[in-house]
């Protein structure tokens, strides 16, 4: 069989992927793309953040009615379509899954389905729906993202016990959910089954829910969970767990002490792993970390010199537009221009209700590396907008560089907060000074304000608040 050749191969069309595949196209390169998923997208935009989102935004309705009775304005109690919900989530996917493929064609990337094998540093082997076929390339960029992590303990084979792919699904609505682990993956989907009706409790081996978060940011995001949540336990650990006729039994340790609780379902989110199984990375000089993630350097390479690798596969932040850039610099490295990933500013964003979002040095980075830093705080208790929207826990942070004034990070948790959040993007990129937002005039009433004022508020002269003495 004659291989088919290529000058640059992309594995893998998630937003890393077919990012780099793109770009590469429009560069004037001749780029084939292999995906294993009949819709393209990769994990983000099937069984990620995408669908995720999605959920949380048609579950929203059901939290905002909750509180609306307060308003003066009250509904009947809500009539649930599981069915119909599917299908409107994944008529989003498909979509946008066919978006990309119309621009894959518009491009002229040849696009194959099937599940990629390296045979050596410059031939891919895909095997296809028609059987195998073998590709030939220059040049590889390796985008296969992750899948969630799931322990041996935890492996029952039951489909109770879910993982957040399992749950995108909304097979049912639990009476009973546990969700082993608070980090953001697992508030975000406690968020949606809380708002379907479940009775959903929360256990963190951490003393606090989304690590890495600052404390101040994740504080709002806690007391509306212990609200909406029945329970989110902190320093607990689950042992073991086990099929109990149609519902699972969870062994958890309290106090030293092992303890039986029954629940309908149990969502697993405890981490994700790279997809690089059977991948063939044995049949090159591509190294892996002690992690199992791909090492390569700031130019994406890998120690293959034929070989790049973007997104996921390489551990840190797991962030669909971190894999995106990433996929770009790839390509710039391989067309031989500067570039690399250094010194970018990438935000990152939870979608709880409220959502955190931050970027840029985070207070608890900067203490646990001894920078000197400056912080400016504006409570959303005193943005009229954010009364406005009934939502006054929020709370907007800028991290300040108490010599130059330079904003080195920023820190939003509110309603609405990953859309605000490119803001302070574009001020720590930018360089910009505490300065140069307070006197970048706002529009009223909105959220956006509230970077104005934090900066204000670093003058002590922010308008909305008590002015801060020896300012």
């Amino acid at each position: 069989m004659e291989p088919i050749t290529t000058e640059i191969l992309v594995l893998g069309a998630g937003p890393g992927g077919y990012a780099a595949a793109f770009y590469a196209a429009d560069k004037g390169k001749q780029v084939t793309l292999v995906e294993q998923n009949p819709r393209l997208g990769g994990i983000c935009l099937n069984v990620g953040c995408i669908p995720s989102k999605a959920l949380l935004h048609a579950t929203e309705i059901l939290r905002e009615r909750k509180e609306s009775a307060a308003r003066g304005i009250a509904f009947d109690k809500p009539a649930i379509d599981l069915d119909k919900l599917r299908n409107w989530k994944t008529g989003i996917l498909d979509k946008l899954g066919q978006g990309i493929k119309t621009l894959a064609e518009h491009r002229k990337v040849k696009v194959i389905h099937g599940r990629g094998h390296f045979e050596d540093s410059q031939t891919l082997r895909v095997e296809t729906a028609e059987g195998q076929k073998f590709i030939r390339y220059e040049k590889a960029i390796i985008a296969v993202g992750s899948k969630p992590a799931l322990p041996n303990a935890f492996d029952l084979g039951n489909p109770r016990v879910m993982t957040s792919t399992g749950a995108l699904e909304i097979p049912d609505i639990p009476e009973n959910l546990l969700v082993v682990g608070g980090g953001y993956i697992g508030m975000e989907l406690g968020t949606v089954y809380a708002a379907l009706g479940s009775q959903v409790v929360v256990l963190e081996a951490l003393p606090t829910i989304l690590a890495g978060v600052d404390a101040d940011l994740a504080r709002p995001v806690m007391r509306a969970a212990q609200k909406a949540f029945k329970e989110i336990r902190l320093n607990t650990k689950v042992l073991k767990m086990a099929t109990a006729g149609k519902q699972i039994k969870v062994t958890i340790e309290i106090d030293k002490q092992p303890r039986d609780e029954l629940y309908d379902r149990v969502l697993v989110s405890v981490g994700r792993t790279p997809n690089l199984a059977d991948l063939g990375l044995e049949n090159t000089k591509v190294t892996k970390d002690d992690k199992g993630f791909i090492q390569c350097n700031a130019q994406q390479q890998t120690d293959d010199p034929n070989i790049y690798a973007v997104g996921d596969v390489n551990g840190g932040a797991l962030l669909a537009h971190r894999a995106s850039r990433e996929g770009k610099i790839a390509v710039e490295a391989i067309l031989g221009e500067a570039s690399a990933f250094e010194n970018i500013v990438i935000p990152a964003v939870v979608y709880t209700d409220p959502e955190v979002a931050w970027c840029g040095l985070t207070e608890a980075e900067a203490k646990q590396k001894n920078i000197d830093i400056k912080v400016a705080k504006f409570l959303w208790g005193a943005s009229g907008r954010a009364l406005t929207l009934d939502r006054p826990d929020g709370l907007t942070k800028l991290i300040i560089e108490p010599e130059t004034e330079r904003i080195l990070g920023v820190g939003v948790v509110g309603a609405g907060a990953g859309e605000l959040i490119a803001e302070g993007v574009l001020a720590v990129e930018m360089g910009a000074t505490a300065r140069d937002i307070a006197d970048s005039v706002h529009p009223h009433p909105t959220l956006s304000e509230t970077f104005m004022e934090a900066a204000e508020s670093f003058y002590g002269t922010a308008t909305h608040t008590l002015s801060r003495r020896g300012a």
